[in-house]
């Protein structure tokens, strides 16, 4: 009883320990500080913006009007075009092609862990070299296809969303696969032998057994793959082609680019592209952790 009612020893901070964390700090600081800027100057007007010696001062009066220029572009000189277009193109691409590239993805792992066949992992071997293929190495034969394509069938991938989605989707599979064959390798095989007993079949195994358990998987790899394809700009400036169809990273950078738009102007655009990804991870982040540790990644 005594012993119970003993209190607990105290922490005591060393002085080691209050070193590691002060250059944690330090660290977090030095990290957060071009997100500290971003904030401060899109909030800022133009004229304040103007003051470059005031950069790092909080903004006198908050204003909205530099995330108004971003988003719809501006008539008046300097004369630019805005997110908004770039924005929709970019919802239009990442949508399908995430959705799309989470189910070849799973099918794919399920086969490759489940329903083994000979040279299925010299298949999956394979695949995997495909996420080490730079995006430069592939475009001229992408682009060349899509011509081809396009005579034969007279189906027109390039310059459109439906390509750019194909493209993203094509390049996912090698990452995508690799996370769902590795967790699916976790599941019992048992379970898969006893209803194939019962007499389940290829897609009713898949759908009844296999894909109420892989949420942690489907999570890990829209994350990953929303990410990837909001913030791609090699095949958005290569394959799009034509401002109707820029995504979103595009649009940044024609505003980003250009000498004739305000800084503060810039921040608010580059915070607006960067505010999907980073709801998603915010939403999302736990999840994504958890399907880590799942083992997602392992193997």
């Amino acid at each position: 009883m005594a012993a119970a009612t003993q209190r607990r020893p105290q922490r005591r901070w060393h002085w080691t320990r209050i070193l590691i964390y002060a250059v944690l700090i330090l660290f977090a600081i030095w990290y957060l500080m071009p997100i500290y800027i971003l904030l401060m100057a899109s909030f800022k007007s133009q004229a304040e913006a103007l003051q470059i010696q005031n950069m790092w001062l909080p903004p006198r009066v908050i204003g909205f009007k530099s995330f108004q220029i971003a988003w719809f572009g501006s008539t008046e000189p300097p004369a630019t075009l805005g997110l908004e277009q770039g924005f929709y193109n970019s919802l239009m691409l990442v949508i399908p092609a995430t959705i799309i590239s989470c189910f070849i993805g799973s099918i794919n792992g399920y086969v490759l862990s489940k329903w083994k066949f000979r040279g299925a992992d010299f298949l999956f071997t394979l695949m995997l070299f495909g996420m080490f293929l730079p995006y430069q190495s592939i475009l001229i034969p992408l682009v060349v296809t899509y011509q081809n394509f396009a005579r034969l069938t007279g189906i027109q991938l390039f310059a459109t969303i439906p390509g750019l989605v194909v493209a993203h989707v094509i390049y996912g599979i090698p990452i995508c696969t690799l996370i769902f064959r590795n967790y699916y390798a976790q599941i019992p095989t048992e379970m898969i032998e006893a209803a194939r007993i019962d007499g389940a079949n290829f897609f009713s195994i898949y759908r009844r057994i296999l894909l109420p358990l892989s949420q942690p998987a489907f999570v890990v790899v829209v994350i990953w793959q929303f990410t990837s394809i909001w913030n791609d700009f090699l095949f958005g400036i290569t394959l799009a082609n034509t401002p109707k169809v820029y995504p979103i990273t595009v649009s940044l950078n024609n505003i980003a680019g250009s000498f004739h738009v305000p800084y503060n102007v810039q921040m608010a655009a580059a915070l607006l592209t960067a505010l999907p990804p980073l709801l998603c991870y915010i939403i999302l982040g736990r999840y994504f952790i958890r399907g880590l540790m799942a083992g997602s990644l392992k193997g």
